[in-house]
């Protein structure tokens, strides 16, 4: 009887040791109005279905994600904390930072991922170019007051780009970070600043109201949503084949079981129609990644963007 009662309370210990918790908080680190802020309440709304829990977003915005980062590093292990995140947190941070304050393999577990997309040059609407070509005639034309280019952080993706895109032109093209792509898009759209470089996702609802120009997208193939914008391959550029993605990260030590509950609960989120065509609306390619799927794309796309980096002469800080 007594080894009874003991291995009941074992197996009654282990259970709440992994239950879910009541409340998930969602980390973004950008800010609310965003592309990636406006994809992670899309996904809270059907993950709170799918796991019958409250799924909250908290937006952690700063130094690209960083701050949210490291918040993840340091949250409890018991599910209730998770990271919604593009490549440029998990994977570009630690190649240009010297103390990002956090190891992605080392503090953070992949829950899994569910989307890749593009980076893109978009330029505002007082400018008048409607091609790559037009573009840099209208800046050569304009001299160095029109070379800058906003981008969403420093030393991230699209300032690498910016770096490619001013050496094969010969010009002098300043990038201008912000923190997150919400504010870059009010000074484009004010026309204080005449282009800016970021995800399709932070770009597609202005472009579908005419209010920016994309110009030309990251990978060999056109997107959907896009199907007239030349790729960067087309336009002669090596290097940018590799689309980031997005996932969800948790601490690491979070128990394997909440690990591939959270992780069904959105493959079967993904299945839905409804939101598929959400993401899709949004500017993403639906891709559902378990979380060994994920920590393999999140190495591959690190050491890619590695030699990228380093031979674009830059120097980590």
């Amino acid at each position: 009887m007594k080894q009874w009662l003991a291995c009941l309370a074992l197996m009654v210990g282990h259970a709440i040791a992994h239950a879910q918790p009541t409340v998930i908080r969602l980390m973004v680190g950008f800010p609310a109005g965003g592309g990636t802020d406006a994809i992670a309440r899309v996904l809270a709304e059907q993950l709170s279905t799918a796991l019958g829990t409250n799924v909250i977003v908290e937006n952690k915005a700063g130094a690209g994600g960083q701050i949210a980062a490291q918040a993840l590093k340091s949250a409890p292990k018991d599910g209730s904390v998770l990271f919604l995140s593009h490549d440029h947190t998990i994977s570009i941070l630690p190649l240009v930072l010297k103390h990002p304050g956090f190891n992605p393999q080392q503090d953070f577990l992949p829950v899994a991922g569910f989307a890749s997309f593009a980076n893109g040059l978009a330029v505002s609407p007082g400018t008048p170019a409607t091609s790559y070509a037009q573009y840099l005639d209208w800046v050569r034309s304009q001299g160095n007051a029109k070379q800058s280019i906003g981008i969403p952080a420093p030393a991230s993706v699209p300032e690498f780009l910016v770096k490619v895109l001013a050496v094969q032109a010969k010009l002098d093209l300043q990038t201008v970070p912000y923190r997150g792509s919400a504010p870059m898009l009010v000074d484009m759209l004010g026309n204080q600043i005449p282009a800016g470089v970021a995800s399709v996702p932070d770009f597609i609802e202005f472009i579908k109201a005419g209010k920016v120009r994309m110009l030309a997208v990251m990978g060999t193939q056109r997107q959907a949503l896009l199907p007239e914008v030349p790729t960067l391959a087309e336009l002669g550029f090596k290097g940018f084949e590799d689309l980031p993605y997005y996932g969800i990260f948790a601490p690491i030590g979070m128990p394997p079981q909440l690990t591939a509950r959270y992780a069904t609960a959105l493959e079967q989120a993904l299945q839905q129609q409804s939101l598929r065509e959400r993401l899709q609306s949004l500017g993403l390619t639906i891709e559902f990644m378990p979380s060994a799927s994920l920590a393999a794309r999140e190495r591959a796309y690190s050491q890619s963007w590695a030699r990228l980096i380093q031979d674009s002469g830059f120097v980590p800080h």
